[in-house]
C-alpha cells in the first residue's frame, strides 16, 4: 500500500537524522518550557529536578507516525486484539481478582467484561505497561509540532502531580505518547478519574485494587450504560449517500434515529436497536486501506461506542475493545 510505503521511508529519513540536528533546538524549548511552566505554577523545585533531564527521544516521533490505527485495516487490528488467546488470558486475571472487579462492577455499574477487555487491549493485562520514560515522551511530543498544545498541557499537569506528590517521578515509566498504569491513563485522566480505591493514601494505577477502580470511575463519569449496545455490523445498501458514513473518528457526524437508516440496512431486524434510538454508521477501512470498499465493513455504532472513543479516539480500539468485551460476557 502506498501510505504504508510513504510511513516507512518517513520512518527511515527520520531514523537516519543526526540527533544533533534536534539538541539545540531541543534545549531552547527546555528553556521557554520553564518559563511557560513556571507561570502554570509548576514548582521551581520540581522544575529542577526533572527539566535537565528530559531527553529528546526520536523513536516517539517514530511510534507516533506509525500507529497500528494508521495502517492496519479493521479484520486484522481486531483480530490481534480480540482473540481467544486473549480471553484466556482475561479469563485468569479475573479468577485471580474475582472478588475485587466484582466488588468494583457493582460500585460503579461498569461491566467487568468491559474492564477486562480494556485491560487486555492496553496492556495484555498488566503484562506491558511500557518503557518509555514518561516525562520525557510527553517533552519530546510538547517539542514536536502535531500535537504540541495537547502534550503540552498533559506535560504540565504531569508535572503539577508530582509537585503534589501524587505520582513519584521516579516511577512514570510507560508507554511512547505518556501513558501509565494497567489502563494507560494520561496524567489528564490521573488528575480527574484516579483513585486511592484501597485508602493507603497513594494512587498506583499499577496495583489491581485502584487500577480497575479507576478505569471503572472514568468510565461511569464518561456516562457509559450497561443497558446499551457498543456496536453492530451491518450490511449497507451502496444507494445509502456517502455523506452518512464516518471514517474519522475526530467527530461522529449524522448520529439519527435508527429508522432514518432502515432502508440503507440490508440486515436491518429488531436485533439492532428500538428505532427512536439516535445511532451513526462508520466504515473505517476507508482512510486505512488503498482501494477499500466504501461500503464494507460497516458497523452501526450506539452511544456506548463514542465513550470508548472519549477513552482511545481510534474507530477500530473502539471496536476491539467492544467485540472482547463481548468474548468475555461468554466465558465468565
Amino acid at each position: 500500500m502506498k501510505k504504508i510505503k510513504f510511513k516507512l521511508l518517513f520512518i527511515l529519513y527520520f531514523s537516519l537524522l543526526p540527533l544533533s540536528a534536534y539538541s539545540e533546538t531541543f534545549d531552547q524549548w527546555k528553556i521557554n518550557f520553564t518559563k511557560y511552566a513556571t507561570k502554570q505554577g509548576v514548582s521551581d523545585e520540581t522544575l529542577s529536578s526533572i527539566i535537565k533531564n528530559l531527553k529528546f527521544l526520536p523513536k516517539v516521533i517514530e511510534y507516533d507516525r506509525f500507529q497500528p490505527e494508521f495502517y492496519e485495516d479493521t479484520s486484522t487490528y481486531i483480530g490481534k486484539r480480540a482473540n481467544n488467546k486473549k480471553v484466556g488470558i482475561g479469563v485468569l486475571t479475573y479468577k485471580k481478582n474475582t472478588y475485587l472487579i466484582n466488588q468494583v462492577e457493582k460500585k460503579f455499574n461498569v461491566e467487568k467484561e468491559l474492564l477486562l477487555s480494556l485491560m487486555g487491549i492496553e496492556t495484555n493485562f498488566g503484562k506491558y505497561l511500557g518503557k518509555m520514560d514518561i516525562l520525557s515522551s510527553l517533552a519530546t511530543l510538547s517539542f514536536d509540532k502535531r500535537r504540541s498544545e495537547f502534550f503540552t498541557k498533559e506535560l504540565i499537569i504531569a508535572l503539577k502531580l508530582i509537585d503534589d506528590k501524587k505520582i513519584n517521578a521516579d516511577e512514570l515509566y510507560g508507554s511512547w505518547a505518556g501513558a501509565f498504569g494497567n489502563f494507560q491513563f494520561m496524567p489528564s485522566t490521573i488528575l480527574n478519574n484516579a483513585i486511592d480505591y484501597n485508602n493507603d493514601n497513594q494512587i498506583d494505577l499499577k496495583s489491581a485494587e485502584d487500577s480497575f477502580a479507576s478505569a471503572a470511575n472514568y468510565l461511569s463519569k464518561m456516562g457509559w450504560s450497561t443497558k446499551d449496545k457498543c456496536f453492530s455490523k451491518i450490511v449497507l445498501d451502496e444507494k445509502i449517500p456517502t455523506k452518512y458514513l464516518n471514517y474519522s473518528a475526530r467527530k461522529i457526524k449524522y448520529k439519527k434515529k435508527l429508522s432514518f437508516y432502515r432502508k440503507y440496512i440490508k440486515n436491518y431486524s429488531s436485533e439492532l436497536g428500538d428505532d427512536n434510538q439516535l445511532v451513526a454508521i462508520i466504515t473505517p477501512d476507508k482512510e486505512i486501506v488503498e482501494n477499500s470498499n466504501l461500503y464494507s465493513p460497516a458497523y452501526l455504532i450506539y452511544d456506548n461506542y463514542e465513550i470508548i472513543l472519549k477513552w482511545n479516539r481510534s474507530l477500530r480500539f473502539a471496536l476491539a475493545v467492544c467485540t472482547l468485551k463481548d468474548k468475555f460476557r461468554n466465558e465468565l
